[in-house]
């Protein structure tokens, strides 16, 4: 369930005149800027998003995919005057926008929904570790798998394809890698009948082989 959901009855409690706003955004628009001024944070109500950040020579790396219940923009409040990463809608996206200001002062006012952000916050920060660790010691083809399957997770199937349609690009700015070895890949596994492809749709055909691709780690990318 969402924080704030979750928080709901002891915020109102907290102020019965929480700011929010919310906001309706089309497919493929950007409703955060990297680089632009920390005013608050973002909560998915409907729809999904991806996270990013440039790195060298303008390449966009995808932090992460959210989805309904889930937090953007967490990272730079309370810490950083500009926000590190860009947000994009992947989908028409309905989001609760709360201001700076009024979270920090829910944040004084209420010790449970404090303790909350707290536990989101050192649960993303093992996400962030994880990640970091599978990037150095995971070849290009265990991370493609890892994605697959974090998706599959995540998102879940609809008609048996994964509930996320990505391009191949998306797939490699995600897993750290080029387009051109997603594609190669890719066919690799659907010719060895692990995956079917049917234009940007995926659908997973034997999850017990993909997951054996990274058994030797033991953990997943992300959930």
């Amino acid at each position: 369930m969402c924080l704030i959901k979750r928080n709901l009855i002891s915020l109102e409690s907290c102020n019965s005149n929480i700011s929010k706003s919310t906001i309706n955004c089309k497919k493929g628009q950007q409703f955060i800027m990297e680089g632009a001024p920390v005013n608050g944070l973002y909560f998915i109500l409907k729809g999904k998003a991806k996270v990013f950040r440039t790195g060298l020579n303008g390449k966009e790396q995808i932090v992460r995919f959210a989805k309904e219940g889930e937090i953007i923009g967490h990272r730079g409040f309370g810490t950083e005057e500009y926000y590190t990463i860009g947000a994009i809608a992947l989908e028409n996206a309905t989001l609760c926008y709360f201001s700076k200001h009024i979270l920090q002062e829910i944040l004084h006012k209420n010790p449970e929904f404090t303790y909350d952000l707290m536990l989101f916050y050192a649960n993303e920060l093992n996400k962030s570790e994880s990640k970091v660790k599978s990037l150095s010691q995971m070849t290009v083809r265990e991370r493609l798998a890892d994605t697959l399957l974090y998706i599959h997770r995540k998102f879940g199937t609809v008609n048996s394809y994964l509930n996320l349609p990505l391009s191949r690009k998306e797939y490699a700015d995600y897993a750290g890698t080029s387009e051109e070895q997603v594609i190669r890949i890719l066919s690799a596994f659907k010719a060895e009948n692990t995956i079917k492809l049917f234009g940007k749709k995926i659908a997973i055909l034997d999850i017990h082989k993909l997951k054996s691709e990274i058994k030797d780690h033991n953990f997943f990318l992300d959930s």
